[in-house]
């Protein structure tokens, strides 16, 4: 069921303009405005879909449920409050990196897998319905090997071309761009500038960008971003360095708050404007949600540096020193710079084990950070590599890692993790444009998110991770519909 938005022109924000369109009957007598909450809402059906352990639901149609009247829910009947006339961000998009190994992996399979695979991320009816993407400025750890795009040494970029990514990568993105019928907002990042630049004189292992590189580096990006756009490939935006706090065994570059804001506000951002490309977004940080407020408060409070920055990138990867995903910190980012969008940049479960590829806490993995990130303002969400190969690679530095779909080049077969659907009940029924409305949860084993979509349909995401049956009521405006959470379980509820 879709709400119709045009009884309710008349609403005097958008959060009324939702409530009331929501709620409108098929073909009131008076007004819509006037017709009570509950009277609109009764008999109107929703849709349930479920991917849920030791069961075969995948992504299924598993029933149609009714809103009924119910009123007040007494403290023992458990359920998950949806309230439209309360909005939060306007959603992006949902999508995952096209790396080089992914590529790489890619060209090795059939044909036919090869149409599989960008039908199942890209197509909304058939797929995932992918609207967005990363890809790497040069070599990252998830290439085959390290490389440039220039000559050593070629401070003047004179040698730049971008020959290289023609064999695997290029093609790859034109493909996915095509099956997502041109409506893929791509950013690019780098993991390292060329060695020469830096002060290790090594694209891997840390290191800095030398400051009198600073300009050489900026040039580098406004001609990595055209190379792609002549080769048929829009640049939406670009982060300006992957994971600046971190010195990796592969390529890694590292940047204090303050040198990024400089680089930022003295270099890329002027550069980025004087070269015609005004309108490409630049997103800060792009690493984890430990220090994202520290560094989005360094930036942000440089107004020089601040006009340059769409948003604020981050990972997942903060757990690494064994504690648990720090969600409140990216609420508070977006609570202390709402004028700056919050971006999810990277995430993937690490440590690639062949025998993990149906351990549904991968899934899971997912599913929790999905609803967290969203219900603390974020307004985009970008997987690592969307395909691996049967190793967890390519990759030159043996990091080999879990993607939601792997692909064995041995066979060409294409194995789904359950990772896979998990990200697919947010990006199936969420479409770009949609607005973040209220969600909430009376019992803590369920989590839960919800938007409306620009046609006025309602997506309700509940997950259950506990090995419990929950039954639990959808309630809006003193009407329920009644829904069983199965065990381990994430379902998407559309009306």
């Amino acid at each position: 069921m879709k709400i119709d938005r045009r009884k309710f022109i008349a609403g005097s924000s958008s959060a009324l303009v939702l409530a009331k369109s929501q709620l409108s009957s098929a073909a009131p007598a008076t007004p819509a405005e006037e017709i009570p909450a509950q009277t609109k809402l009764a008999g109107r059906e929703v849709k349930v879909f479920t991917t849920a352990a030791q069961t075969s639901h995948r992504l299924s149609a598993t029933s149609t449920v009714t809103f009924k009247p119910m009123g007040q829910p007494l403290e023992t009947q458990i359920c998950v409050f949806v309230d439209p006339t309360k909005t939060f961000q306007t959603f992006l998009g949902i999508g995952a990196a096209l790396t080089d190994a992914s590529a790489e992996t890619f060209a090795k399979l059939p044909k036919a897998k090869q149409q599989e695979f960008l039908k199942a991320h890209f197509d909304r009816d058939a797929g995932l319905g992918y609207t967005l993407a990363r890809t790497n400025i040069h070599s990252c750890d998830f290439s085959s090997g390290s490389y440039t795009y220039v000559t050593e040494g070629d401070k003047e970029l004179k040698s730049f071309n971008v020959e290289h990514d023609r064999q695997f990568r290029i093609p790859f993105i034109k493909q996915s761009l095509a099956a997502a019928n041109g409506k893929l907002n791509l950013f690019a990042s780098p993991w390292s500038p060329p060695a020469f630049m830096k002060d290790n004189n090594n694209m891997l292992r840390g290191g800095k960008l030398r400051p009198e590189f600073y300009q050489s580096w900026a040039n580098y990006f406004a001609k990595f971003v055209k190379a792609y756009e002549r080769e048929g490939i829009p640049i939406w935006g670009v982060s300006i360095q992957n994971e600046p706090m971190a010195t990796q065994k592969w390529e890694s570059c590292i940047f204090s708050a303050e040198e990024e804001r400089d680089f930022l506000k003295n270099y890329l951002g002027p550069t980025i404007k004087g070269e015609g490309l005004a309108d490409k977004k630049i997103i800060v940080w792009d690493h984890n949600r430990d220090l994202i407020y520290q560094r989005a408060r360094t930036i942000l409070s440089d107004p020089k540096a601040a006009q340059y920055v769409w948003g604020i990138g981050y990972h997942w990867y903060e757990p690494w020193s064994g504690g648990e995903p720090m969600f409140d910190n990216v609420k508070l980012v977006r609570e202390a710079f709402p004028d700056k969008h919050l971006i999810f940049t990277e995430g993937c479960a690490d440590s690639f084990k062949p025998e993990r590829l149906s351990d549904w806490k991968l899934g899971e993995l997912y599913g929790r950070s999905m609803i967290n990130d969203f219900n603390s303002g974020t307004v985009g969400w970008t997987d690592w590599n969307i395909l691996l190969d049967e190793t967890g690679g390519p990759n030159h530095v043996q990091n080999f890692c879990f993607a939601p779909v792997h692909a064995d080049t041995r066979t060409g077969e294409l194995i789904y993790t359950n990772s896979y659907y998990y990200i697919g009940h947010f990006s199936k029924f969420v479409r770009p444009g949609a607005k973040r409305i209220t969600s909430s949860p009376t019992r803590s084993p369920l989590l839960s998110t919800a938007f409306v979509n620009p046609d006025g349909e309602v997506a309700v995401v509940v997950m259950n991770r506990t090995e419990q049956k929950i039954p639990y009521f959808l309630w809006l405006e003193g009407q329920a519909a009644e829904v069983d959470s199965l065990p381990h379980s994430i379902q998407t509820l559309v009306f």
